[in-house]
């Protein structure tokens, strides 16, 4: 990266606050693939000069996969030592490119004491262009046939199905709808902690039967919102040997790409 991000230590000690907290999540911070994803974020967050930070070295797992799991003991040790770090940083407004991040955050931290606002990176996009901050040249997309898979934890768990799309809809991409999409989405696979475990014995795996799906419409571009699902349908992509002719990709990726940076 060209430019320093700041970490909320460094705003503290100059007295300020900044805009927006950036919370990474653990694919974005360890991931390869997902770096990427979190990288695209920053770049598009520097270039319309929004103040953000992030926690650096003190955030740690929002405890989403040990709850999933069922270890409630665990998330809830790991969710009131993220809170009291946001408590005395004094922190109001949070995005995350993660759905499982944000659902956490939003829904299942206040009940512990911590109270933020909580969206998206699609949401927080969607605002910045409707603000006129944003704004997307959509050129090289022109005519590609672009498919968007709805990730469980921003669609059919937060009813967020409109901030993707509106952004896609700005690459002047054909957007292809799948059957099962919205309310009616399939899950890519990693939900519920099964992104960090084999799958049952079964006749085919979830993510083979959504990335089928996906592929049926001969899309150039399969667009997500969550690391997981991109993860999922990659391996899914590449199942079919379609990985030289379809790319999965997040949306932050395409707009920057849009954006060239």
């Amino acid at each position: 990266m060209d430019f320093n991000i700041k970490t909320m230590a460094d705003y503290a000690a100059e007295g300020k606050s900044p805009e927006v907290l950036f919370w990474v999540g653990c694919a974005g911070s360890f991931d390869d693939r997902a770096k990427k994803i979190t990288k695209a974020f920053c770049k598009i967050l520097n270039k319309i000069g929004v103040e953000f930070a992030v926690l650096g070295q003190e955030e740690s797992c929002t405890g989403d996969p040990a709850k999933r799991a069922g270890n409630e003991f665990i998330f809830q040790m790991m969710a009131m030592t993220n809170i009291e770090i946001l408590n005395a940083y004094e922190v109001k407004k949070i995005v995350t490119a993660c759905p499982h991040c944000f659902n956490t955050l939003k829904n299942e931290y206040p009940g512990l004491g911590g109270k933020y606002e909580v969206i998206h990176h699609t949401q927080f996009l969607r605002q910045l262009m409707e603000e006129g901050r944003l704004k997307i040249e959509g050129g090289s997309f022109k005519g590609k046939k672009i498919t968007f898979h709805d990730p469980c934890y921003l669609g059919r768990a937060n009813n967020e199905y409109e901030a993707p799309r509106v952004l896609l809809e700005k690459l002047d991409a054909e957007l292809v709808e799948m059957k099962r999409c919205k309310t009616n989405g399939l899950c890519c696979g990693a939900g519920g902690a099964q992104m960090f475990k084999e799958p049952e014995k079964g006749n085919k795996d979830i993510n083979i039967e959504r990335t089928e799906e996906a592929l049926s419409f001969e899309p150039k571009v399969i667009a997500t919102g969550c690391p997981f699902c991109n993860t999922m349908l990659t391996d899914g992509v590449k199942h079919f040997n379609k990985n030289t002719e379809v790319e999965v990709k997040d949306i932050v990726e395409l707009l920057a790409e849009a954006e060239d940076l």
